[in-house]
Protein backbone atom coordinates (compact mmCIF):
# COMPACT_ATOMS: atom_id res chain seq x y z
CA UNK A 1 0.00 0.00 0.00
CA UNK A 2 1.37 3.46 0.73
CA UNK A 3 3.61 5.38 3.06
CA UNK A 4 2.12 8.33 4.95
CA UNK A 5 3.89 11.62 4.63
CA UNK A 6 4.92 13.64 7.65
CA UNK A 7 1.90 15.90 7.12
CA UNK A 8 -0.65 13.08 7.35
CA UNK A 9 1.00 10.79 9.90
CA UNK A 10 -1.52 9.56 12.47
CA UNK A 11 -0.70 8.56 16.03
CA UNK A 12 -0.17 4.86 16.71
CA UNK A 13 -3.09 3.53 18.73
CA UNK A 14 -1.53 0.15 19.58
CA UNK A 15 1.84 -1.29 18.69
CA UNK A 16 4.41 -4.05 18.89
CA UNK A 17 8.05 -3.85 17.86
CA UNK A 18 7.17 -4.73 14.24
CA UNK A 19 3.69 -3.29 13.61
CA UNK A 20 1.28 -0.64 14.79
CA UNK A 21 -2.45 -0.13 14.46
CA UNK A 22 -3.94 3.22 13.60
CA UNK A 23 -7.32 4.64 12.59
CA UNK A 24 -8.27 5.11 8.97
CA UNK A 25 -8.00 8.61 7.58
CA UNK A 26 -9.62 9.90 4.41
CA UNK A 27 -6.11 10.21 2.95
CA UNK A 28 -5.82 6.41 3.17
CA UNK A 29 -8.49 5.81 0.52
CA UNK A 30 -6.05 5.88 -2.40
CA UNK A 31 -3.87 3.26 -0.72
CA UNK A 32 -6.70 1.11 0.66
CA UNK A 33 -8.84 0.98 -2.49
CA UNK A 34 -6.45 -1.10 -4.68
CA UNK A 35 -5.96 -3.65 -1.88
CA UNK A 36 -9.63 -4.60 -2.21
CA UNK A 37 -8.84 -6.17 -5.57
CA UNK A 38 -5.90 -8.38 -4.54
CA UNK A 39 -7.03 -11.87 -5.70
CA UNK A 40 -5.70 -14.00 -2.82
CA UNK A 41 -7.00 -11.62 -0.16
CA UNK A 42 -10.43 -11.61 -1.85
CA UNK A 43 -10.52 -15.41 -1.84
CA UNK A 44 -9.39 -15.82 1.79
CA UNK A 45 -11.94 -13.26 3.02
CA UNK A 46 -14.71 -14.39 0.68
CA UNK A 47 -15.02 -10.93 -0.85
CA UNK A 48 -17.46 -11.12 -3.75
CA UNK A 49 -18.45 -7.49 -4.19
CA UNK A 50 -16.74 -4.92 -6.35
CA UNK A 51 -16.26 -1.44 -4.93
CA UNK A 52 -15.91 2.00 -6.44
CA UNK A 53 -13.46 4.51 -5.04
CA UNK A 54 -16.43 6.66 -4.01
CA UNK A 55 -17.94 3.76 -2.02
CA UNK A 56 -14.66 3.19 -0.24
CA UNK A 57 -14.38 6.89 0.57
CA UNK A 58 -17.88 6.87 2.10
CA UNK A 59 -17.01 3.73 4.06
CA UNK A 60 -13.84 5.30 5.50
CA UNK A 61 -15.77 8.45 6.43
CA UNK A 62 -18.43 6.34 8.19
CA UNK A 63 -15.95 4.46 10.38
CA UNK A 64 -15.56 7.36 12.81
CA UNK A 65 -19.34 7.54 13.26
CA UNK A 66 -19.87 3.85 14.10
CA UNK A 67 -19.39 3.18 17.82
CA UNK A 68 -20.18 -0.54 17.37
CA UNK A 69 -16.85 -1.15 15.67
CA UNK A 70 -13.16 -0.35 15.84
CA UNK A 71 -11.52 -0.67 12.42
CA UNK A 72 -7.78 -0.02 12.27
CA UNK A 73 -5.07 -0.15 9.64
CA UNK A 74 -2.04 -2.37 10.21
CA UNK A 75 1.28 -0.69 9.36
CA UNK A 76 4.92 -1.71 9.58
CA UNK A 77 6.97 0.13 12.21
CA UNK A 78 10.12 0.43 10.10
CA UNK A 79 8.51 1.77 6.89
CA UNK A 80 4.97 2.95 7.82
CA UNK A 81 3.70 0.78 4.96
CA UNK A 82 0.04 -0.18 5.40
CA UNK A 83 -0.23 -3.96 5.05
CA UNK A 84 -3.85 -4.63 6.02
CA UNK A 85 -6.61 -3.91 8.47
CA UNK A 86 -8.19 -5.47 11.54
CA UNK A 87 -11.60 -4.79 13.06
CA UNK A 88 -13.70 -5.47 16.11
CA UNK A 89 -17.26 -5.30 14.80
CA UNK A 90 -20.79 -5.65 16.11
CA UNK A 91 -19.63 -4.80 19.64
CA UNK A 92 -22.57 -5.44 21.92
CA UNK A 93 -22.31 -3.79 25.37
CA UNK A 94 -24.99 -5.83 27.13
CA UNK A 95 -23.74 -9.20 25.88
CA UNK A 96 -20.11 -8.01 26.04
CA UNK A 97 -19.44 -9.66 22.69
CA UNK A 98 -17.96 -8.76 19.31
CA UNK A 99 -16.87 -10.21 15.99
CA UNK A 100 -13.25 -9.84 14.83
CA UNK A 101 -11.85 -9.91 11.31
CA UNK A 102 -8.46 -9.31 9.76
CA UNK A 103 -6.97 -8.97 6.28
CA UNK A 104 -3.31 -8.86 5.35
CA UNK A 105 -3.47 -7.45 1.84
CA UNK A 106 -0.46 -8.74 -0.05
CA UNK A 107 0.94 -12.30 -0.12
CA UNK A 108 4.42 -10.83 0.51
CA UNK A 109 3.29 -9.82 4.01
CA UNK A 110 1.40 -13.03 4.81
CA UNK A 111 2.91 -15.87 6.81
CA UNK A 112 5.25 -13.55 8.75
CA UNK A 113 3.27 -13.29 11.99
CA UNK A 114 1.97 -9.76 11.40
CA UNK A 115 -1.63 -10.98 11.51
CA UNK A 116 -1.06 -12.74 14.84
CA UNK A 117 0.46 -9.59 16.31
CA UNK A 118 -2.43 -7.42 15.09
CA UNK A 119 -5.01 -9.90 16.41
CA UNK A 120 -3.33 -10.02 19.83
CA UNK A 121 -3.38 -6.23 20.01
CA UNK A 122 -7.09 -6.14 19.16
CA UNK A 123 -7.94 -8.99 21.54
CA UNK A 124 -6.07 -7.19 24.31
CA UNK A 125 -8.04 -4.04 23.52
CA UNK A 126 -11.32 -5.93 23.33
CA UNK A 127 -10.90 -7.73 26.64
CA UNK A 128 -8.80 -5.16 28.51
CA UNK A 129 -10.32 -1.84 27.39
CA UNK A 130 -13.72 -2.51 25.78
CA UNK A 131 -14.62 -4.98 28.58
CA UNK A 132 -15.74 -7.71 26.19
CA UNK A 133 -16.34 -11.27 27.37
CA UNK A 134 -16.51 -13.09 24.03
CA UNK A 135 -14.92 -12.40 20.64
CA UNK A 136 -15.85 -14.58 17.69
CA UNK A 137 -14.91 -14.96 14.05
CA UNK A 138 -15.82 -16.91 10.93
CA UNK A 139 -13.10 -18.49 8.82
CA UNK A 140 -13.59 -20.41 5.60
CA UNK A 141 -12.65 -24.08 5.85
CA UNK A 142 -10.16 -23.81 2.97
CA UNK A 143 -8.13 -21.16 4.84
CA UNK A 144 -6.02 -23.64 6.81
CA UNK A 145 -3.26 -21.15 7.59
CA UNK A 146 -5.74 -18.78 9.25
CA UNK A 147 -7.40 -21.63 11.18
CA UNK A 148 -3.99 -22.68 12.52
CA UNK A 149 -3.23 -19.08 13.55
CA UNK A 150 -6.56 -18.64 15.32
CA UNK A 151 -6.15 -21.92 17.21
CA UNK A 152 -2.61 -20.94 18.20
CA UNK A 153 -3.98 -17.68 19.63
CA UNK A 154 -6.56 -19.58 21.69
CA UNK A 155 -9.71 -19.51 19.58
CA UNK A 156 -11.92 -22.59 19.95
CA UNK A 157 -13.97 -24.17 17.18
CA UNK A 158 -17.69 -23.96 17.92
CA UNK A 159 -19.34 -25.20 14.78
CA UNK A 160 -19.57 -25.25 11.04
CA UNK A 161 -21.77 -23.07 8.88
CA UNK A 162 -22.35 -25.37 5.93
CA UNK A 163 -22.13 -24.00 2.39
CA UNK A 164 -21.91 -20.43 3.67
CA UNK A 165 -19.82 -19.05 0.80
CA UNK A 166 -20.29 -19.53 -2.92
CA UNK A 167 -16.95 -18.70 -4.53
CA UNK A 168 -15.26 -19.82 -7.74
CA UNK A 169 -18.06 -22.19 -8.81
CA UNK A 170 -18.41 -24.04 -5.51
CA UNK A 171 -19.77 -23.78 -2.00
CA UNK A 172 -17.48 -23.58 1.03
CA UNK A 173 -18.10 -24.11 4.74
CA UNK A 174 -17.25 -21.50 7.35
CA UNK A 175 -15.97 -22.44 10.78
CA UNK A 176 -17.27 -20.43 13.74
CA UNK A 177 -14.57 -19.86 16.37
CA UNK A 178 -14.45 -17.83 19.56
CA UNK A 179 -12.27 -16.91 22.50
CA UNK A 180 -13.48 -15.86 25.96
CA UNK A 181 -11.83 -13.26 28.16
CA UNK A 182 -10.52 -15.76 30.74
CA UNK A 183 -9.05 -17.94 27.96
CA UNK A 184 -7.22 -14.94 26.53
CA UNK A 185 -5.87 -13.88 29.92
CA UNK A 186 -4.72 -17.39 30.85
CA UNK A 187 -2.90 -17.84 27.54
CA UNK A 188 -1.46 -14.38 26.90
CA UNK A 189 -1.28 -12.33 30.11
CA UNK A 190 0.84 -12.70 33.18
CA UNK A 191 -1.26 -10.82 35.71
CA UNK A 192 -0.23 -10.73 39.36
CA UNK A 193 -3.10 -11.51 41.69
Amino acid sequence: MSHPTSTNRIAKLMQTERIYLRPFDITDVDAYYPSLFEPEMRKQTGTQASFTRSQVEKYVESLAQDDSRLNLLIALQNTDEIIGDVALMDMHAKNRSAHIRIAIDQPAHQGKGYGSEALLLMLDYGFGIANLHRIELDVFAFNERAIHTYEKLGFQREGVKRDMLYYNHQYHDAILMSILEHEFREKHLKIDK
